[in-house]
């Protein structure tokens, strides 16, 4: 009789398998499959178990794929991969570096210069914009602001 269920269950587990579980979800829904055919059996005879057994795991499939429809796929916090975006240690210190240079750069450029390049670069506001605040030409901000590029550029080279 062993024999027998060996075959029903593995019939009953290729049958989920068919219908895209994986085996391990297979072989849980089996299991539930032939603890409710056990429970039931308790109070009433069944007359084919094989066929109870079968249609008690499908169902159980079909319930757990509506409730990770209507509930989304539940995933354990140790199945999640851990990403730690967060820099290290030595590209932190680099960019602090990085910062305090670019401030030197900057402090090396004129008054004028350096401010009419950070409210491009900075406060985004636009050629025009910035001429008509400073009363300059278009062309004369061009300039102002390709002459803080290229300097902070050259002093900023190998940082």
């Amino acid at each position: 009789m062993v024999g027998n269920w060996k075959a029903a269950l593995a019939r009953v587990r290729a049958a989920l398998l068919r219908r895209g579980r994986t085996r391990d979800d297979a072989d849980d829904l089996v299991q539930e499959a032939w603890v409710r055919l056990a429970a039931y059996e308790r109070d009433t005879p069944v007359a084919q178990p094989e066929a109870f057994l079968m249609r008690a795991a499908l169902n159980l499939s079909i319930d757990a794929h509506r409730a990770r429809a209507a509930h989304g796929e539940q995933l354990l916090v140790d199945d999640l991969p851990l990403v730690d975006t967060a820099p290290s240690a030595e590209a932190t210190v680099l960019a602090r570096e990085r910062l305090v240079r670019l401030g030197v750069c900057l402090g090396r450029l004129t008054e004028r210069t350096r401010t009419i390049y950070l409210e491009h670069r900075i406060d985004g506001m636009s050629y025009l914009q910035i001429a008509q605040r400073h009363g300059l030409s278009v062309s004369a901000v061009e300039k102002h602001i390709a002459r803080a590029t290229l300097l902070v550029t050259c002093w900023m080279e190998g940082w």
